[in-house]
């Protein structure tokens, strides 16, 4: 007797496990999701008033004056339009979500050495000239951790021993 086609399709696919794909990477066209959740799902759905959305990150800085001085200038930016705010937050004029450096009392900026520095990159800067971006901070004299890599992004460090990404967007 032979076997089904459904026994020959199992077979060929030993140890797959099916899995529960989210909603967020269902096929959008046009904005509109094309297959609606059903009111049962709906229900299952836990509710949060917490937004997916990033607004800031916050970078900590021992010299929010020298950091704020360097920031500018990696990201081009003005140091006037770029306002210390109680002595110890600086916001970062950023197109999408923003930057604030702050020397974060609160968290440990009080301590000698200040609050500790992010040692892996928690987000990347973007860039449409890798090449160019890294032989940019080469010739400010940062500090780099990697070359480019996978020709897509480079890792450096600013004064504070912060790790930050620049990648290829």
């Amino acid at each position: 007797m032979s076997s089904s086609p459904e026994r020959k399709r199992s077979k060929a696919v030993e140890g797959y496990r099916p899995y529960f794909v989210s909603k967020a990477l269902q096929l959008i066209e046009g904005g509109k999701v094309m297959s609606q959740p059903s009111s049962k799902e709906e229900e299952l759905k836990p509710a949060s008033p917490i937004k997916n959305k990033v607004g800031s990150i916050f970078i900590p800085v021992r010299d929010i004056e020298a950091s704020r001085h360097w920031y500018c200038r990696v990201l081009g930016l003005d140091a006037a339009d770029c306002s210390i705010m109680a002595g110890h937050l600086c916001p970062l004029p950023m197109e999408g979500t923003g930057i604030v450096l702050d020397t974060m009392p609160m968290w440990g900026g009080r301590e000698p050495g200040g609050a500790p520095s992010i040692e892996t990159p928690a987000f990347m800067l973007m860039t449409d000239d890798l090449q160019g971006s890294l032989t940019f901070m080469k010739e400010l004299g940062v500090e780099l951790v990697t070359e480019i890599e996978h020709d897509h992004w480079f890792v450096v460090k600013d004064p504070d021993g912060n790790k930050l990404m620049v990648c290829r967007e």
